[in-house]
């Protein structure tokens, strides 16, 4: 059985201190493994015990890390096993191979956004345009194909990003508040339309996918069988379906879970669990998601 396994990173795979979520006493809590530095200070951690499942699980299926960091991000963060032979950054709007960019898979990204959506420069300056400085920290646009802004959460409007939302709706684009961070990505752009490809490619017969985020829900969606934890937007807004396993453990334990499941499921005679939904490269999934359905 030739496996696809899409996984996001941050807070599914790997954690920062902060949401480690270590609710036991210091004795008690596990061993940790530093996966990235960042400004030569130690950043993001999995257990021990998740490293060496994921080891195991890298050497046995096609495993494809499926973040929206950008490829420099990415980059500092160093997995245990086998370095992946695909690797999806930027949302899905970069698929890297062999840690390059694939070319073929930029055209055909470049061609879905211009037919589809509004252009990034529109987006990015409504944004700053509409932003009141009280609440906005930073505004970044990531691989020159979304933008996001950082802001003090407790001071954003109520109705900021909703109104957000239907602006950018009406122009192809897709909204998401995650922590402080709040998103604008096109609709084509999605986590399931890059690991489709990933599987096509490989002739996989199964994609196992897990995500915290609304930005994942397009990839839990589409996958054959998937994983959220018990922390998050998708948890937080009681996102579900059929074939998604909502996990009650939270912080670094989730991403134990998770890997142990990916293995499990994995396994030789496990067999095929059919989605009863799906998604396609437009994004329905992430408004779904951000309805809560």
């Amino acid at each position: 059985m030739n496996t696809v396994v899409a996984s996001d990173l941050d807070r599914t795979l790997i954690y920062s201190a902060p949401a480690l979520g270590l609710a036991m006493p210091d004795a008690e809590a596990p061993r940790l493994l530093c996966v990235e530095t960042y400004e030569r200070k130690p950043l993001s951690y999995m257990t021990e015990t998740a490293a060496g499942l994921l080891a195991e699980l890298a050497g046995s299926t096609t495993f494809v890390p499926t973040t929206t960091r950008t490829r420099e991000q990415y980059r500092r963060i160093h997995l245990p096993g086998p370095a992946p032979e695909f690797a999806i950054c930027a949302n899905g709007g970069q698929l890297l191979v062999r840690g390059e960019p694939d070319r073929d898979w930029q055209r055909t990204v470049a061609e879905r956004l211009a037919s589809h959506c509004a252009p990034l420069e529109e987006i990015r300056t409504h944004l700053v345009r509409t932003a009141d400085p009280a609440w906005l920290l930073k505004e970044r646009t990531a691989e020159d194909l979304f933008a996001y802004l950082v802001v003090e959460r407790p001071l954003l409007p109520d109705t900021w990003v909703k109104d957000l939302a239907g602006w950018a709706g009406e122009r192809g684009w897709t909204v998401s508040l995650q922590g402080r961070k709040i998103y604008a990505v096109p609709r084509p752009l999605t986590k399931s339309a890059a690991v489709a490809e990933v599987a096509r490619r490989t002739g996989a017969s199964v994609v196992l996918a897990a995500g915290d985020s609304l930005l994942d829900a397009d990839l839990l969606l589409a996958a054959d069988r998937g994983w959220r934890p018990g922390h998050g937007e998708l948890a937080d807004t009681g996102w579900h379906a059929p074939h998604v396993t909502a996990l009650d453990e939270r912080g670094v334990a989730a991403g134990e879970e998770i890997t142990r499941a990916f293995l499990h499921a994995a396994a030789p005679g496990h067999g095929r669990s059919p989605a009863p939904g799906g998604s396609g490269a437009d994004g329905s999934a992430v408004d779904a998601a951000a309805a809560g359905g």
